[in-house]
Parts: structure tokens; sequence; C-alpha cells
């Protein structure tokens, strides 16, 4: 029994340490209603197009928020510079919206989504 438990506790605990790092996919994947960030991307894109920049603000704000909750989840799994990378696009993208620059806001936004999509993999 004690040799079993030798190998047994060891070889689980590998198992489950390799199914957290692998389960970024997963895990982005939005498990409530309001944790889904290529939505509210799409949203922030659709307000900085109209040039609606208050409704852009008050989105990227969602954003922020959505992103901090998914970030919990995935920081295990994903790579550190893809997170900062997302994190360092939204900063930016609030200064491009304060500056009401739509050609920046929609770079950062685009490149967002491109880290997004490789998040996990």
């Amino acid at each position: 029994m004690r040799r079993f438990m030798i190998i047994a506790i060891p070889l689980v605990t590998l198992i489950l340490f390799v199914m957290v790092m692998l389960s970024g996919d997963i895990l982005k994947q939005p498990l409530m209603g309001d944790d889904n960030v290529p939505q509210s991307i799409e949203t922030v894109v659709q307000d900085i197009k109209q040039e609606n920049w208050e409704a852009a603000k008050q989105d990227t704000d969602h954003l922020t928020r959505v992103w901090d909750k998914v970030v919990n989840r995935v920081q295990f799994s994903a790579e550190r510079n893809e997170i900062n990378d997302l994190s360092m696009n939204i900063a930016r993208l609030q200064g491009a919206i304060q500056a009401q620059d739509k050609t920046t806001g929609l770079t950062e936004l685009s490149e967002a989504y491109e880290h997004w999509k490789s998040l996990g993999k």
C-alpha cells in the first residue's frame, strides 16, 4: 500500500498539472453570459465605427471587467506574454477612445482579437 501511494500521488499530481496547463482553450470560452470577450470586442468595434465615443467608453469599461474575469481563469494555462499583450491593447484602446482616434482604436481592437485567438493554444 505504501508503494502504491508513493507512485500514485506524484502521478495524479502530474496529470492534474498537465490538465490545468492544457485547459486554456476551454477556460477562455464564456462560462456565464457576461464573460464573452470576443462579443465585447465586437461591440466596441461597432461603437468606434459609428464614432459613438460615449458608448465606446462604456463598452470598453465592460470589456475590461470581462477580461479581468477571464484572465483569472486562464492565467495558469496561457502564456504570460499573451495575457500582458491583450491587457496592454485594452489600456491603449482606452487612450484612443479618450482621444477619439478611430484608427488607433480599431487597430488596438484588431490586435487584441488576435491575441485572444492565440490565447491558450
